[in-house]
């Protein structure tokens, strides 16, 4: 195997590790987001603090981080049968995903991974990413929670893709199902908040006064 093989989900940690809210919100709005709303470094919390054209921003740029990590793969395509850069694809997406929930450039600390995952997701298995996205807007668009809708779509997401692709690699079905339970850990305080009816909603439109 070339040195690349190896070299690359370095590359696709780093990628990840970019932490596109802080950075945005310090040196462009001059306001750390990690100081406010829920403190998380993602774009959620972007959305709360600075509003949707900072959240959309960092939404997309997030988004790409997962899409880019992935698709590094196509660098070293022809050193793999079909199914092994398959799992060679998704194991940069998680790497680029561990990146941004635990970016060494503030400390280990980082975002939630969902709209990480989601791009690489986008990239290895757009029809079923597709399908989770939908879902994921009718949850959102009944309860208005944005962490239930992506707790929700993340446990359809290892269904829908063995169903759509017909997987039957038991190394590719097992990464599958560790993306709901990264997210779950990761939610693992807005569950709480959930559960005490604390949590805070989000709206896609401005609630009318009076």
């Amino acid at each position: 195997m070339p040195v690349a093989v190896y070299l690359l989900p370095m590359a696709a940690y780093l990628l990840g590790a970019i932490p596109t809210a802080v950075w945005l919100s310090k040196y462009v709005y001059g306001k750390d987001v990690r100081e406010h709303g829920s403190k998380n470094a993602g774009a959620t919390n972007t959305f709360r603090v600075l509003g949707k054209q900072a959240g959309i921003m960092v939404l997309i740029a997030d988004i790409l981080k997962g899409t880019l990590a992935a698709s590094l793969s196509l660098m070293v395509a022809e050193q793999f049968n079909a199914d092994d850069l398959m799992l060679y694809k998704l194991a940069l997406g998680f790497t680029a995903t561990m990146g941004h929930i635990y970016s060494i450039f503030i400390r280990f600390k980082g975002g939630k991974g969902v709209a990480t995952f989601t791009g690489m997701l986008y990239f290895i298995f757009p029809l079923a990413a597709i399908t989770c996205t939908a879902f994921f807007l009718i949850v959102f668009i009944f309860s208005h929670y944005i962490s239930l809708s992506s707790m929700s779509s993340a446990l359809l997401f290892p269904i829908a893709a063995i169903l759509f692709y017909q997987l039957d690699d038991m190394r590719v079905m097992l990464l599958l199902g560790l993306i709901p339970l990264i997210v779950l850990y990761t939610h693992r305080s807005n569950m709480l908040r959930l559960a005490r009816g604390e949590e805070s909603k989000m709206y896609l439109y401005k609630r009318k006064s009076g």
